[in-house]
């Protein structure tokens, strides 16, 4: 049997704490068995996802670890973790990424997923683009990253909210290489509108 892809979930400090209630909802329901989150947030992160989502990040059962355990599994390459996303991801976490500052677990692991070429998935929340941000994204793509803003779509019509955040977890978990039916998928119209026919 294949084993669960082992991914690091990281909350930083950013409004959007519901992306990552949504991926762990999918983790611990149709994802189960399929992927194995280990989680970390930050000080600021554990904050937002308190006014955000107000529920204990304990109950999903999963592991949890203080940020500035650099001791923790996953900081270090020779673990068999298949990837990493920080979800929702600062603009200070991305310039902190960007330029190798692991002064805590979120950068560190993330420092480790670049080094071993594994995937990290930095899930940007933030707007408008300074040019120090667009640098900093610059940066980590060019290091192996995928840098992805929280940018909803609505070609499946989304119903709710959940919908709507799932149009983003589900490209998340695409990244990181986990099958998932959250949203259909763009087939395509299957003829063309004679009125776009010129």
């Amino acid at each position: 049997m294949t084993r669960p892809r082992r991914v690091v979930v990281a909350v930083s400090g950013a409004s959007g704490s519901r992306y990552a209630q949504r991926l762990l909802d999918f983790c611990a329901g149709d994802g189960r068995g399929r992927i194995e989150p280990h989680l970390v947030f930050t000080r600021i992160g554990r904050m937002c996802w308190a006014d955000e989502v107000g529920s204990d990040p304990l109950a999903y059962g999963f592991p949890i670890y203080q940020n500035q355990d650099l001791g923790a599994i996953f900081s270090s390459g020779s673990a068999r973790f298949d990837g990493m996303v920080v979800l929702p991801c600062s603009a200070g976490q991305l310039a902190r990424i960007a330029h190798g500052v692991s002064t805590d677990l979120v950068n560190r692991a993330a420092d480790v997923m670049l080094k071993e070429r594994r995937r990290l998935v930095l899930v940007l929340r933030e707007s408008p683009y300074s040019l120090i941000h667009v640098r900093n994204m610059a940066a980590c793509i060019e290091a192996g990253a995928v840098v992805m803003p929280a940018s909803p779509s609505f070609y499946s019509r989304p119903k709710g909210i959940d919908q709507l955040l799932d149009t983003v977890v589900a490209r998340v978990l695409d990244q990181l290489g986990i099958d998932n039916d959250l949203v259909p998928r763009w087939t395509g119209r299957t003829s063309p509108d004679p009125k776009d026919v010129t």
